[in-house]
């Protein structure tokens, strides 16, 4: 059966992280869509993305959504009864529930971090009340994943593909990742 992620976009998200996330998943040769607080959103950055759908219910039939960092999507996605019903729905199925930088906040206001380990950008761990902070790169911890920010992005997406049950070794060597961290003549 196919796997479907969907990647949430609110006003305010941080870019590059959305972005790397939805390409990696994509290069898995897994369904991603965006779903948009509008069908045009603008970034951190000031960088307008075009969303493939507007946020609604139907998100909750997806094996996965994800909640990209950012001060401003942080906030509507903490704030928004309807991204908050979607969470909880999703968790209360035991389906996947992501978030990296400041969107972990988001997942506690939805009450699903409660005796989970969990990370989050840094200054984070004070913000966040609830569950067991984590300095790691990426956290899982049953069907919630977690990541720090912006330069944690290919490591998150990569977990995430692991996660469906994607081949991220596969995406990795087609993207020439690992040699992001060789010199020259290596």
């Amino acid at each position: 059966m196919e796997k479907k992620v969907a990647v949430l976009v609110c006003p305010g998200f941080e870019e590059g992280e959305t972005l790397t996330i939805v390409d990696i998943i994509r290069r898995a040769f897994i369904t991603c869509h965006t779903f948009g607080a509008q069908k045009y959103v603008s970034g951190s950055h000031e960088i307008e993305m075009m969303c493939d759908e507007i946020i609604s219910e139907a998100i909750t039939d997806y094996d996965m959504v994800v909640l990209p960092g950012g001060y401003g999507g942080a906030d509507y996605m903490k704030t928004n009864s309807l991204v908050q019903k979607i969470l909880k729905e999703m968790n209360e199925k035991g389906k996947f529930v992501c978030a990296m930088c400041a969107a972990p906040i988001a997942l506690e206001e939805a009450g699903i971090l409660e005796g989970r380990d969990f990370t989050a950008y840094k200054g984070y761990d004070q913000k966040i009340k609830a569950g067991n902070f984590k300095y790691d790169i990426v956290v899982q911890d049953g069907n919630i994943i977690t990541s720090r920010g912006p330069a944690t992005a290919y490591v998150f997406a990569y977990a995430l593909v692991e996660a469906l049950g994607g081949d991220a070794q596969a995406v990795k060597s087609r993207m020439v990742y690992y040699n992001a961290f060789k010199k020259e003549g290596e």
